[in-house]
């Protein structure tokens, strides 16, 4: 009989944020999404800016504001490092317009620099659109 959850484990330089069994996990990659189900075949892939969602095995849904690093399915274990993974619930909107507003207001002189305040844009607009959803859904 197949097996019908898959241990995940998400890791940031900080802290282990997450080792259980999962049934289901959508990975924001850097060139699009990806869901991964139990008995995925091996894979290693680069994980970009975006939303986790992950479906617990006992039960319940949680999500991610996920942040650039690797993706690693190896038999029934997906193993996420990541740069950074902050729970949706622990998300401000506040916060995340004065991120935007303060990354609209910068200046760029270089493409490197452009490309800096486009992603620090990209990640405030992420933010907002993840806190808002949360908020929305009455689960605060």
């Amino acid at each position: 009989m197949a097996k019908k959850s898959f241990n995940c484990t998400v890791i940031t330089p900080q802290e282990r944020l997450l080792d259980e069994e999962v049934t289901y996990v959508n990975l924001p990659l850097h060139d699009g999404l990806m869901g991964i189900l139990p008995g995925r075949a091996p894979i290693l892939a680069k994980l970009g800016l975006g939303e986790l969602k992950i479906t617990s095995a006992v039960g319940g849904d949680r999500s991610y504001m996920l942040e650039d690093g690797f993706a690693q399915m190896v038999g029934s274990s997906l193993t996420l490092l990541a740069k950074n993974a902050i729970p949706v619930e622990s998300l401000s909107e506040e916060e995340a317009t004065a991120e935007l507003a303060e990354a609209n207001a910068r200046n760029a002189t270089e493409g490197d620099e452009m490309r800096k305040i486009t992603r620090d844009r990209d990640r405030a607009r992420l933010k907002m659109r993840l806190a808002k959803t949360f908020r929305s859904s009455g689960a605060i």
